[in-house]
């Protein structure tokens, strides 16, 4: 019997606590990047749509599979007007390093507290790490897409993919947030 309680007490714990909804205005955030910045949803928008791909680990594989996706088809999603990130709880010179090794040309986020993955409804409490969710916000500031299936080797295809059948404007001039 305390085996069940513990295990229902720390799934209950596990899950997030507000969860995000398709039309809902997306959380704000504040966040330091790879490219030496500071990021927030407040600068895009009205300019750009904005996808956030939260991974759980850097160096782990699949975040290794996914991050080396999106830089190396990236031009995929630069076709439309949209700025990227990948995002975790990591620290930032773990996602430098991280960065650097996957031949990065978009800014990772760091979210060492977990605050903005809480806002987000993706951290896992008891142990601080972000699940593996693709949020898509439009020009607009709501969401758009939650996509809780995610393939890490063809992460880039699926979110052109996405944001086409999203109906995301394609354009040659996009605002590009680069390394």
């Amino acid at each position: 019997m305390k085996y069940w309680l513990t295990l229902i007490v720390a799934t209950m714990l596990s899950l997030p606590l507000m969860a995000l909804e398709v039309g809902q205005k997306a959380p704000d955030f504040t966040l330091q990047g790879t490219d030496g910045k500071t990021h927030s949803l407040k600068d895009y928008v009205g300019k750009t749509a904005v996808v956030i791909a939260w991974y759980p680990r850097a160096f782990t594989k699949n975040c290794t599979i996914e991050c080396k996706s999106l830089a190396k088809n990236g031009d995929q999603i630069r076709a439309f007007n949209v700025t990227y990130f990948m995002a975790s709880t990591d620290k930032l010179d773990e996602n430098v390093r991280f960065s650097k090794y996957n031949s990065a040309d978009f800014p990772l986020l760091s979210d060492p507290t977990g605050e903005v993955a809480k806002a987000y409804g993706v951290l896992i409490p008891i142990i601080k790490l972000a699940r593996r969710v693709t949020i898509y916000i439009g020009k607009d500031g709501n969401i758009l897409k939650i996509d809780k299936d995610i393939n890490p080797a063809t992460s880039a295809e699926d979110i052109a993919s996405n944001l086409a059948k999203l109906g995301v404007e394609k354009t040659e001039n996009a605002e590009r947030v680069k390394q």
